[in-house]
C-alpha cells in the first residue's frame, strides 16, 4: 500500500485519484499540504525501493493501530530527510491505512 501511495505521489496524484486498495480517501486538506510541501522540496521525489525499510519506523500504538514513518527518496540525493507518515489499522476485513502528512522531522 505504501508504495503505490508514494508512486501516485511521484505522479502527481495527491489526492489518490485511482483508489489504493486499503487506503483511506485523503482529504483536501491533507493532500494540499503534501503537494505543498513535495513540490517545495527541491528534489524530485522517487519511488521507494528497497532500501527504504532498513530505515522506515513503525510503533505499535495499542488497539490493533500502528503509526509509521517511511523515508523518501530522491532522484538527486537517495533517502532524503522527507518522511511520509500515517496510521494503519487491522480490522475484521484487514488492514486500513490513512495517510498522514509529509514533512521532515
Amino acid at each position: 500500500m505504501i508504495r503505490d501511495i508514494v508512486k501516485a505521489f511521484t505522479k502527481g496524484d495527491y489526492r489518490l485519484s485511482v483508489p489504493v486498495p486499503g487506503v483511506l480517501p485523503i482529504d483536501p486538506g491533507t493532500s494540499a499540504q503534501i503537494q505543498e510541501y513535495i513540490e517545495e522540496y527541491s528534489e524530485e521525489l522517487i519511488e521507494l525501493p528497497d532500501e527504504t525499510w532498513e530505515t522506515s519506523v513503525a510503533q505499535y500504538q495499542g488497539s490493533k493501530r500502528w503509526e509509521f514513518l517511511v523515508d523518501l527518496w530522491t532522484a538527486e540525493s537517495g533517502s532524503s530527510d522527507m518522511v511520509l507518515h500515517g496510521e494503519v489499522e487491522e480490522g475484521a476485513n484487514g488492514p486500513t491505512l490513512k495517510v498522514g502528512l509529509v514533512y521532515v522531522p
